[in-house]
């Protein structure tokens, strides 16, 4: 771009405009880009049209006018089952460097982000309810020895039904709000073991954050901590795609996240692969293919596959030097191989970027982001 700034200018959204300087010439104009429009008059003019390019009153043409965004969509889809506590814990921890790059490139007044953080499946007690009333009825008869009380009670105990300190599930007494119980919709009250188990309250008022929250950091720290205390069945690519394309429900849930002026940065934290319809498990994972779930993303930004920047932090154990073990289930150590991700995210060319699920530090794979959000903000060319 050859559009000129000056230092007064505030910096738009992730550095969405161009830093070099334009041409030498006389007199700089005031411009932002993004804003949909050509520069206007300079100071001074008498109303008629336009001088030449050439002009020394003007700024050189500028090709590339209506080209950036001073808008960014964050969705995080985290996975909340029972192996993923240390996961948590690193994005976390390494999340305050991110959180504050995001600050430093939207200042206020300047551009603007929203951030959503969905988990993996529609409820985290989906199931223990009915463990309870099935682990009741087999604790009553088990004295006879007409029940071993297994699965009910394991189910029971592991959703940490008792009123166990921390938020875990109470028998009989807990109901998830409707957007709680929903596939894809923004986490605003995470529940279970290993979770936040309070209220974030966004100042939003709505299922995501937004750049007018006072304490963008504890926000977030409050929404990732997802628990992990999943019921079965993991299905991180549904999440997604619900979040950002779903009807009905979801669609009321997380109204206002998506906007059509903004570029769309989608990151997955998960220790294991979305298999398909056709895994060799219970739960079947998401159903559709890796191509219907990049044409469902897609769809959201109105088909434009360049405002979106996908990222993930998967196992790597099937790449040259991974450093992921293969998953312990019994332990929780190491991930699982996710090729299917890996191919979803890739799929985007240089704005899909992958990184091991298995590194005790994120920070430096965010940060490398930041270049590629940059990139994708310079060239995004807004509907209309």
């Amino acid at each position: 771009m050859w559009v000129r700034r000056v230092t007064t200018v505030a910096l738009l959204a992730v550095a969405c405009g161009d830093t070099r300087d334009a041409e030498p010439g006389p007199e700089t104009m005031i411009t932002s880009i993004g804003a949909g429009g050509s520069a206007g008059d300079t100071a001074g003019d008498d109303g008629d049209d336009l001088d030449p390019p050439d002009s020394p009153d003007l700024p050189p043409y500028d090709p590339d006018a209506g080209v950036g965004c001073d808008a960014v969509d964050f969705l995080f889809v985290i996975d909340n089952s029972g192996s993923m506590a240390d996961e948590q814990q690193h994005l976390i921890d390494s999340v305050p460097g991110f959180v504050q790059s995001i600050q430093e490139r939207l200042p206020l007044n300047s551009g603007s982000f929203h951030i959503m953080v969905t988990d993996v499946d529609p409820w985290v007690y989906e199931a223990c309810e009915d463990a309870c009333i099935e682990s009741a009825t087999c604790e009553s008869m088990s004295t006879t020895g007409e029940c071993d009380c297994g699965y009910p009670c394991a189910l029971r105990d592991l959703c940490g039904a008792g009123g166990q300190v921390g938020g875990d599930y109470v028998c009989g007494s807990q109901k998830p709000e409707t957007c709680d119980a929903v596939v894809g919709a923004g986490v605003t009250h995470p529940i279970g073991r290993d979770a936040s188990n309070v209220d974030c309250g966004f100042s939003s008022g709505k299922r995501f954050i937004t750049s007018s929250e006072p304490d963008l950091g504890t926000a977030f720290d409050c929404a990732a901590r997802v628990g992990t205390n999943s019921s079965v069945g993991e299905k991180p690519m549904l999440s997604m795609v619900e979040a950002l394309s779903g009807g009905g429900e979801v669609a009321a849930c997380n109204e206002g996240f998506v906007r059509d002026d903004a570029v769309l940065v989608i990151t997955i934290i998960t220790d294991e692969d979305d298999n398909g319809p056709h895994a060799d498990d219970l739960e079947g994972d998401s159903p559709g293919s890796v191509q219907d779930w990049v044409d469902a993303v897609v769809a959201a930004k109105n088909g434009n596959e360049q405002a979106i920047v996908a990222l993930a932090l998967i196992g790597d154990n099937d790449q040259p030097g991974g450093i992921c073990q293969p998953l312990d289930h019994a332990t929780y150590e190491g991930a699982e191989a996710a090729p299917r991700i890996r191919q979803f995210v890739e799929s985007f060319g240089t704005r899909g970027k992958v990184a091991s699920v298995c590194a005790n530090d994120y920070t430096g794979f965010f940060m490398q982001t930041i270049d590629t959000i940059e990139q994708a903000c310079e060239e995004f060319k807004p509907e209309g």
